[in-house]
């Protein structure tokens, strides 16, 4: 019984570590928003800023893992390049060797949850706390307790399972110092990483078996073990670009080829390697009696080493992993572009990836009236049926961009949100609802033309068809004005334009029904080719009313329009 409550409370501790990770980084994540965001954006306009980039946010978040899949993540919306992504992904190898030395500097002599539950004091009153940002930096605070509380917790339970015994023995029959040994606790390493999904955890278990002292298990069994971590943290971002785009899955591929061939290169010259840094960390640092910093040096030199090595190579590498997996004609011409059902950063920077969906779904919906134009000026029976098919595609498309945005956006808002995030989508959520119409409407218009050409043969006369190109443009201005405000590229957008254009169709269609029916009363056209006029003037109008809901929608999304003249 007793031994059924020590493995259950081994990977009780392994769960509450792995949960501490967790909150802690996306406490950070909160807390940070939109300064992670611009971080990201402003370092990483060359391979050597990427790279201090990828160092500093995993430093700060504690997981290779969050920042690769934030980065493949931004690679799938556009909103990074394949080649700066590279040089992030280099610099989170770098950055996550920091636990390693937290854990060795803090070490497993000291009761760490001694210092760790009171911090939870700290923390307790920013949890409760109304205000988004203070409660995000409390659930960091917790966050980094339950971590060292999961850590002490499970150097006891290893202790209390005589967990050194246990591997003593499995070891007794394998070859100690042998590079088929190497390699296969290299195996090892990868797949406990796979199936854990966070190196930390596998480095901090590696720590704590290298500090028994178990037989069989020295420096340089723990270092195969910590090499191969390496390769088995690629497969968190190997799943989430599964199903982005050809850009996305680049990255995860060129972060696996990474990871793989640094592993393979150090292992070349592994035993001189190990000997290199124990010299260090003895005779330069001056370290004695704690190995373990012997296997976190290992772990960052190892690293460094890569990184320094690959870095000069970021082309090459952009280049093989764009042979490997080519782009695919008409990608994303049928589907999203930035975002897909299953690749979620986290919930607050997957926002922005809907974002940038909705601009993209913006202008989809200028293009719409684009055809529209064309259909107004087709003569052609051909010509006009190919385009009014492009017109019906487009609209089932929007249809489908709808559902697809909601549901990510339905996706996101399970996750842990703060008070302005949430306020965001639900504003994100509305613009979509409105954009649709507006593909909707554009439809309409391409099939009041159609039913047009089916059923009077009538053709427009010069003043009406000047009038419908005048309301077009009117319309076709209201749509690029749209665009402009839904990318949210104005500090404080000043929507004073929108209204007035959407005063100037009002008016106008106002004026052109009373012109309709003084012209039908004089016998200018007949009365069935004015109903056709006068339904394209009036679903223009419809059309304008539709974007300044999609304008409206948005106020406030970045900061409150500027109402004033």
């Amino acid at each position: 019984m007793d031994s059924v409550i020590n493995v259950l409370s081994l990977l009780g501790s392994l769960g509450l570590f792995l949960y501490g990770m967790k909150i802690m980084s996306e406490g950070l994540e909160k807390f940070a928003g939109d300064r992670l965001r611009s971080i990201l954006a402003a370092m990483t306009k060359n391979r050597v800023m990427g790279v201090f980039t990828g160092i500093l946010i995993t430093a700060l978040i504690q997981s290779s893992s969050a920042t690769t899949v934030m980065v493949v993540s931004f690679v799938n919306a556009g909103l990074m390049t394949l080649k700066q992504a590279i040089g992030v992904i280099m610099g989170a190898n770098v950055g996550t060797t920091v636990t390693a030395w937290i854990i060795s500097a803090v070490g497993f002599k000291v009761n760490i949850s001694a210092f760790a539950v009171p911090l939870l004091a700290f923390g307790l009153p920013l949890i409760f706390n109304h205000k988004s940002s203070r409660k995000s930096l409390g659930e960091f605070i917790f966050g980094f307790s339950f971590l060292f509380m999961g850590l002490s917790f499970l150097q006891t339970a290893a202790t209390n399972l005589n967990i050194g015994e246990l591997v003593a023995s499995m070891l007794a029959h394998i070859p100690y110092d042998n590079i088929f040994t190497i390699i296969i606790f290299i195996i090892v390493g990868a797949i406990v990483t796979m199936v854990v999904q966070a190196s930390a955890a596998t480095m901090a278990i590696t720590l704590m078996l290298f500090d028994m002292h178990i037989d069989g298990f020295g420096f340089e069994q723990a270092a195969a073990l910590a090499m191969g971590q390496n390769i088995g943290t690629t497969i968190t971002a190997f799943m989430a670009s599964l199903t982005a785009n050809t850009q996305a899955r680049r990255a995860a591929l060129a972060h696996m080829f990474f990871n793989v061939f640094g592993v393979l290169l150090v292992l070349i010259m592994f035993y001189p390697a190990c000997n290199a840094v124990s010299w260090f960390v003895t005779d330069v640092m001056g370290v004695h009696g704690n190995d373990l910093y012997k296997l976190s040096a290992f772990h960052t030199a190892f690293n460094i080493f890569n990184t320094l090595v690959l870095i000069g190579f970021v082309n090459q590498i952009e280049k093989f992993v764009c042979k490997v997996l080519p782009m695919k004609e008409q990608e994303g011409v049928h589907r999203l572009k930035y975002i897909s059902g299953g690749i979620l950063s986290t919930a607050e920077l997957s926002i922005i990836q809907a974002q940038k969906e909705i601009n993209s779904f913006a202008a989809r919906c200028h293009r719409m009236l684009g055809i529209v134009n064309l259909l107004l000026h087709t003569e052609d029976e051909k010509e006009f049926n190919k385009q009014f098919a492009r017109i019906e595609k487009y609209e089932s498309i929007t249809d489908n961009m709808e559902m697809e945005i909601a549901r990510y956006l339905n996706k996101v808002s399970e996750g842990r949100l703060s008070d302005e995030s949430k306020a965001w989508i639900a504003k994100m959520l509305r613009q979509i609802s409105e954009l649709e119409s507006i593909g909707d409407s554009c439809y309409n218009l391409g099939r009041t033309l159609n039913r047009k050409r089916q059923y009077n043969k009538e053709n427009f006369t010069e003043q009406q068809m000047d009038r419908m190109e005048t309301m077009l443009d009117l319309v076709d201005k209201a749509l690029a004005e749209m665009e402009k405000k839904v990318a949210l590229t104005e500090l404080r957008p000043n929507i004073n334009q929108c209204y007035n254009i959407e005063n100037e169709i009002n008016n106008y269609r106002t004026q052109l029904k009373n012109q309709n029916l003084s012209d039908v009363n004089s016998g200018v056209y007949s009365y069935q080719l004015g109903v056709f006029y006068i339904d394209f003037i009036c679903e223009c109008e419809k059309c304008g009313d539709y974007v300044m809901n999609v304008v409206q929608a948005g106020k406030g999304l970045n900061n409150d329009y500027d109402l004033s003249a």
